[in-house]
């Protein structure tokens, strides 16, 4: 038997799986009609296990069990998916507070002092309304909690370092919704006091992203890093030092201290960018949201990723970006963070959603903006 004579038996069987699936998944529409009909749950997990059970124990090949165990799994999860679908069919939009734009702001909040990066941020969503400054990440997420700020402004990611963990491991300690994001192009600089000369420098300070942004520059100038909370922070700390210290931050933080610039461009890589969220205490939805944040937990079991990654496949949404962070329970569980391009009205995306929130032990939707 040739290789072409071989494809086409492939493609014949092909074609018959597809006319069984397509049947299966006609009588699967029929069970989430009756689900509807009598109040009963999507996802029923002991009747999943019992299935995929027998599965293993019907294939003869004990090389195929792990095969069409996941081969059935996925089958399970579409139906799943299809089911909900039918059951939210002709159910009405759940309703979110739509806003046309961000002028209601009257206290934002960031953390740093004048001319931190988050100040710029601020600026080009909030152009010039006043900024309220505080010390740590956590004061910002705290402040729009407990409404003393109408949003607040906080790093999430750079192209250069990647994650601002700590920003991330505050989402779940607290209530607050997404509703902007903006990119920052971040513009490094090396900064003094006074006029000395580079190799006199005794550490330079700033936030341990700006340094990690920086780590090529300070490692060919064999200068000492030392973190501080944020690059103006650390800025104001130099410019107040008698010391011969240095300091990595924008050149607009630099100038408005008064400080000498001894190098412009110093990031590894050039153009260099933040990505920023505004978070709110309430869930607003503004006009051209297109991206969707949620934040969960799957079991820590064999194919759990697959099949919570397959979801968005059968939904057919694009995931962006997709973060883990240790649960710090004692085990080695993470929380899962989830960027993906969708209208939050779209009937699609609340079928997911819903599917998500009825499945999972841990679910939150964090914004869509």
């Amino acid at each position: 038997m040739d290789l072409n004579e071989l494809r086409n038996n492939i493609d014949c069987i092909d074609s018959q799986i597809l006319d069984l699936f397509e049947k299966r998944m006609e009588l699967c529409k029929n069970v989430a009609i009756y689900k509807k009909e009598n109040n009963l749950p999507v996802f029923q997990k002991e009747r999943e296990f019992k299935i995929i059970e027998k599965i293993r124990d019907k294939t003869s090949n004990p090389d195929l069990k792990d095969g069409a165990s996941a081969l059935f799994t996925s089958i399970m999860d579409i139906s799943k998916y299809l089911q909900q679908q039918e059951i939210m069919k002709d159910e009405e939009n759940i309703k979110f507070k739509s806003i046309q734009n961000l002028d209601d702001a009257k206290r934002i909040g960031c953390q740093g002092t004048s001319g931190a990066n988050s100040e710029t941020a601020a600026f080009m969503i909030f152009k010039d309304k006043p900024v309220t400054f505080y010390q740590t990440f956590e004061d910002v997420f705290k402040a729009v909690e407990d409404g003393k700020v109408d949003y607040g402004i906080i790093p999430v990611q750079n192209s250069t370092a990647g994650s601002v963990t700590p920003a991330y491991d505050l989402m779940k300690k607290y209530n607050f919704h997404i509703v902007r994001s903006v990119c920052v192009e971040i513009t490094n600089c090396l900064a003094v006091k006074k006029d000395i000369d580079i190799k006199d420098i005794k550490g330079v300070y700033s936030h341990p992203q700006a340094l990690s942004q920086c780590s090529d520059f300070l490692e060919k100038n064999n200068l000492k890093a030392q973190q501080y909370g944020n690059t103006a922070t650390a800025a104001k700390f130099v410019a107040e030092s008698d010391e011969d210290l240095a300091v990595i931050c924008s050149e607009d933080c630099a100038k408005n201290l008064g400080l000498k610039i001894l190098a412009c461009g110093i990031s590894n890589f050039v153009p260099n960018y933040t990505q920023f969220i505004c978070i709110s205490k309430d869930f607003k939805v503004l006009p051209y949201a297109d991206t969707i944040s949620v934040m969960l937990n799957i079991p820590n079991t064999t194919g759990s990723l697959y099949r919570l990654l397959s979801k968005f496949l059968t939904g057919g949404m694009n995931l962006d970006r997709i973060e883990s962070r240790p649960i710090k329970n004692g085990s080695f569980d993470v929380t899962f963070y989830l960027n993906f391009k969708g209208n939050i009205y779209d009937k699609n995306v609340q079928n997911l959603i819903k599917g998500l929130e009825d499945e999972l032990e841990y679910f939150k939707l964090l914004g869509a903006y």
